[in-house]
């Protein structure tokens, strides 16, 4: 059985939990509590040396990258549908797993970090910086779903659990996008069993 370490408020946690819970796959689920900083305890630094959630063990195997996780699970379950062997599907998926890493990611943290949980020693610049990056990123993502219900087709991949795991991120500041494509597409992906049983209470509601 997997032991994925992880904290439920973690954007990068949910989506490795959204999949494993879709997909039917066990796992014991180890909290880490980022807030009381036991990610930086020399017990969990012993396992992930970066500080960072979540790391996924499967044996002498050990994972930290979250999008690194997804591909694992998915060639090692075989579950084309999460992860297509077409290859413009898959190239669609490989894509939006990079765009969501490298672009996406840093302005949601920009923004939620700083708005929410750093409270008043939150960096205001950050959260500029967040904000002009998403004005930019949204339409983005709002054209590359024109004509389609997922980012990849007709059907949800670990893209859509990726990106969607940083969108909806973004309601703890409440600077969801409006854009309607995005909505109708988080509304799809939000209807997913294993999906819908990561989002935090504040998000969901």
């Amino acid at each position: 059985m997997y032991t994925l370490y992880s904290y439920p408020v973690s954007q990068h946690s949910r989506r490795v939990i959204a999949l494993l819970e879709a997909a039917g796959i066990e796992y014991e689920n180890r909290h880490v509590a980022l807030d009381q900083g036991d990610f930086m305890k020399p017990e969990y630094l012993a396992i992930n040396p970066n500080h960072q959630l979540p790391t996924l063990l499967d044996g002498d195997i050990k994972i930290h990258e979250s999008n690194a996780i997804l591909r694992y699970l998915c060639l090692k379950h075989d579950l084309k549908d999460w992860y297509p062997d077409d290859l413009a599907a898959r190239a669609a998926v490989e894509q939006w797993l990079d765009w969501g890493q490298c672009r996406l990611g840093p302005a949601v943290v920009d923004i939620v970090l700083n708005t929410v949980f750093m409270g008043e020693n939150g960096d205001k610049d950050a959260i500029k910086r967040g904000h002009k990056i998403m004005a930019e990123l949204a339409p983005i993502l709002n054209a590359g779903l024109e004509g389609r219900d997922f980012l990849a087709g007709d059907k949800p991949t670990i893209a859509d659990l990726s990106l969607a795991s940083n969108i909806t991120h973004l309601a703890w500041a409440k600077a969801s996008p409006t854009e309607a494509n995005i909505v109708r597409w988080l509304d799809r992906v939000c209807a997913i069993d294993g999906f819908r049983k990561t989002l935090p209470q504040q998000e969901a509601a």
